[in-house]
């Protein structure tokens, strides 16, 4: 089922919907491009999306439906799983007796209807849809599974019996034990897991109240509520938490850290857990990371420009130190990640000493510390010294002698990769300096420092909005605004003889699926290259203003204002650029 360039020419020209030389012109581009025809119509305007997919089921012969409004039933929803619906684009509708209507975006997807037919034993029915049908159905799933975690937890929770804090030490290990053990606590879990992974969250939080047992998500670094549970569901949760994580299970007053894994035919993540015991009872959280996830390269990161090429320059020298910045959860180490895929090379030899080993890397050696056996960042360093390497990853530089150690590793011939609590670029050389470090030391081997935040991205449903006077007099509180429009003129968002007032920025547009109307994340950043004017300051011991003074006279661009060119190309929106800025 495929539409030929050429009879798709014939069929807009005869419905005049676009001239033939806007054809042609679109034609070409495609060509040049390698892109299809339909995809470049649309991109430029000249044809709307709902008449391109309309004129194409006419030529197909296949019937078009709209589904904007519709709901499906969940039964009929189902058929296809949810992240087959969402890769292909292909939702199930309608079921007749043995016939199945599927909708589709794309009608030349043919394995897919293939799949689907074998799966389901069913005879397949294809109509094609626009991509605002597409959106209303796959919202449905997240409805969808909150209704049957709903039923889940409510039918389970009932049989849960609560065990008595009175009894006998040894007896109350038992009894956990069996509650663990039992299908309904493994239920509400499982189910727990599967709806936080299919939320997109990173970690889930569970934690005892004083009459309930509250369950957050957080989504795009932003924590919210998922859903309320029986108290009585508390002790057997935290128990079977702590079986799978192999922990002591009638340890209830120290902390403590454990992982297990979870995988079906549709994921695989590894959950690192933390429990620590709280007035109520014992706080659960557990860190969801993805084993099957690629890795990202720097543009999809969010690098750019003068940083991204900063970044690739210090990549390619073979001795010093680059430094990644930032406070917790701001994305450090996805990005040491990104840049150790980059230096990846058969011709050298990669070690890590990480707390904890978050993603697998093939040809990377990776060291998990462990401070109970003396495993620690310090000794594990030393330990990897010994192993010839040409490349050294060290997950956090936490005190002054792990710092000593990287920077004498530099010192010796190699590549250091680390991370550093500070708050911006400039605020690490002062850091460093406080924590004994010689500054001849730290201007001989530092090659580049990163500072990072993450913002949160808009959907396509975005709002656009202008600034008003009142607004611009609030951003000049935190931002000096007329070095941002010198900036957004050289990245030509502005024109010359406009302002800020002039360009569009948008706001979000919440939606049944996107209830705040941002998915996903990308970071904004600033860099600074170790040049010799800066090495000079570093030996005199200047302050973080000077450096950054400086480093701006050499081109560096603030976190807030890489953010600001992010919220005008759309990407995201000016509130949550001051929101992760504003300390």
């Amino acid at each position: 089922m495929r539409v030929e360039p050429q009879q798709l020419k014939a069929f807009i020209l005869d419905a005049g919907l676009i001239k033939e030389i806007q054809f042609n012109q679109a034609a070409e581009k495609a060509e040049r491009e390698n892109k299809k025809i339909e995809e470049v119509l649309v991109n430029q305007g000249l044809i709307k999306q709902d008449d391109l997919v309309k004129l194409k089921a006419y030529i197909l012969g296949i019937p078009y439906i709209a589904l904007e409004e519709g709901i499906i039933d969940p039964e009929i929803l189902k058929i296809i799983p949810e992240p087959i619906a969402r890769t292909h684009n292909i939702v199930s509708f309608r079921k007749k007796g043995n016939n199945l209507e599927v909708a589709m975006l794309d009608p030349e997807d043919l394995e897919i209807i293939e799949f689907i037919k074998k799966k389901s034993n069913l005879k397949i029915l294809p109509r094609l849809t626009n991509e605002k049908s597409i959106k209303n159905v796959l919202s449905q799933y997240q409805e969808s599974l909150r209704m049957e975690f709903g039923k889940i937890i409510k039918k389970e929770a009932k049989g849960i019996k609560i065990i008595s804090k009175e009894k006998g030490l040894e007896n109350r290990k038992n009894e956990l034990e069996k509650q663990a053990q039992e299908f309904s606590i493994i239920k509400i879990i499982d189910t727990l897991l599967k709806h936080a992974i299919l939320q997109r969250a990173s970690d889930v939080h569970i934690e005892p109240m004083k009459k309930e047992v509250l369950v957050r998500y957080r989504i795009d670094g932003i924590l919210h509520d998922a859903m309320v549970l029986p108290l009585g569901t508390n002790s057997g949760i935290v128990a079977r938490i702590k079986i799978l994580s192999n922990l002591k299970i009638d340890e209830h007053r120290l902390p403590q850290d454990g992982r297990f894994k979870i995988e079906d035919e549709n994921y695989k993540y590894s959950c690192r857990v933390s429990i620590l015991p709280v007035f109520n009872g014992e706080k659960v959280v557990i860190r969801l990371l993805s084993e099957t996830a690629e890795g990202f390269t720097l543009e999809e990161l969010g690098l750019r420009d003068e940083a991204l090429e900063r970044v690739y320059r210090a990549l390619k020298k073979p001795v010093g130190i680059i430094l990644i910045t930032g406070p917790t959860g701001c994305g450090k180490t996805t990005t040491l990640y990104s840049l150790m895929e980059i230096l990846n090379d058969p011709a050298v030899n990669i070690s890590t000493v990480e707390d904890p080993v978050e993603y697998r890397m093939p040809r990377i050696n990776q060291t998990q510390v462990n401070p109970k056996i003396g495993l620690t960042f310090v000794s594990g360093l030393r330990s990897l010294l010994r192993q010839d390497p040409d490349i050294l990853m060290v997950g956090e530089i936490r005190d002054n002698e792990t710092a000593s150690l990287a920077i004498n590793a530099a010192l010796t011939g190699h590549l250091v990769l680390s991370t550093l609590h500070t708050n911006s670029a400039a605020g690490t050389i002062p850091r460093l300096i406080d924590m004994k470090q010689e500054p001849f030391l730290l201007s001989s081997t530092l090659n580049l420092i990163l500072a990072q935040r993450l913002v949160r991205k808009l959907t396509e449903e975005k709002k656009p909005y202008k600034l008003n006077q009142e607004e611009i007099a609030n951003l000049s509180k935190y931002c000096d605004l007329k070095e941002i429009e010198k900036i957004l003129i050289q990245e030509k968002i502005l024109k010359k003889e406009q302002n800020l007032q002039d360009i569009n920025f948008f706001r979000p547009q919440p939606s049944k699926k996107t209830p705040e109307g941002y998915k996903g994340r990308i970071g904004i950043y600033e860099t600074i290259s170790i040049s010799e004017s800066i090495k000079h300051l570093i030996q005199k011991q200047a302050s973080s203003d000077e450096i950054q003074k400086r480093a701006r006279e050499e081109g560096m661009r603030l976190m807030i204002e890489d953010g600001f060119i992010k919220a005008a190309q759309g990407i995201t929106s000016l509130e949550e650029v001051f929101r992760v800025i504003i300390e």
